[in-house]
């Protein structure tokens, strides 16, 4: 086992009928970290996790949001909202404390609602990576349902051509997953279209210190987008990843975990 492998997975039942399957990097007795996935998958930001784990030490954690990859999704949980309140009762449950949360697209806006609804003081600190969840005026967030995955990532990435989703090339299997994936995101994330209208406003009551890391050249939420994000906590910044388009861990990884990893021990100090 190499130590960007997953160490070990569990499940857990945060709520009657719902399970959690949790893939867990690093020491179990290590700081928390949370690592929250967007609509590709879990598969997304194992390698912030895997980096977490193996650069600090740390304990990170990627969930499986219910209903992605096949997994059981309760008809209660229809909104980011219900994700977040699930996080919150499961960090609280098991006792964690000074949680740093990291979110990349629609896990960053899970993240983000997760520190306004933590009452019970459970997170220590927030990065956002190229997360949705606001309104920003002027900078809408790209309509993603119905294109196919080449034009999603012509839109993602700064350099498509690394990086070819060639839909031809994908299994039958493959395609139904995808589409699976993508209906539970609709369910959660559609309508309104990828924000929760009050949430910009809400941000300021968000005292910890978030960090909104952002691919310059990402054509599904802009920098913009990304800055005024980062404007809207009270103690927000945004650092810019050149190169780098949706998903700036993959594209650029030196670069954005270099980001990562300053945060961190600025916010240990």
């Amino acid at each position: 086992m190499t130590d960007t492998e997953i160490m070990r997975t569990r499940t857990v039942h945060p709520r009657p009928g719902l399970a959690l399957t949790l893939a867990e990097h690093g020491p179990a007795d290590g700081r928390p970290v949370l690592v929250l996935h967007g609509g590709g998958g879990p598969a997304t930001v194992q390698g912030i996790a895997a980096h977490l784990a193996d650069r600090h030490g740390l304990c990170a954690v990627v969930p499986t949001h219910p209903g992605w990859n096949g997994t059981v999704r309760p008809d209660w949980l229809s909104a980011v909202g219900d994700l977040a309140g699930v996080y919150l009762d499961w960090l609280a449950g098991e006792g964690h404390q000074d949680v740093l949360v990291v979110g990349s697209s629609v896990g960053g806006w899970i993240a983000a609602e997760m520190a306004l609804r933590d009452d019970a003081g459970v997170i220590g600190s927030l990065v956002l990576v190229n997360a949705v969840g606001v309104a920003v005026p002027g900078e809408p967030v790209r309509e993603i349902f119905g294109l196919r995955p080449d034009r999603i990532a012509a839109y993602s990435f700064h350099d498509p051509a690394r990086f070819p989703a060639d839909p031809a090339a994908l299994t039958e299997e493959r395609i139904a997953a995808q589409q699976a994936n993508t209906a539970v995101l609709r369910l959660l994330a559609g309508d309104p279209y990828m924000h929760d209208p009050k949430l910009l406003e809400q941000l300021g009551r968000v005292e910890i210190p978030a960090l909104v890391l952002w691919g310059e050249s990402d054509r599904i939420v802009t920098p913009a987008y990304g800055r005024a994000y980062a404007g809207a906590f009270a103690r927000g910044r945004f650092e810019p990843i050149a190169e780098a388009g949706h998903l700036p861990h993959i594209e650029r990884p030196e670069a954005t975990f270099a980001a990562l990893d300053a945060h961190i021990l600025g916010s240990a100090g």
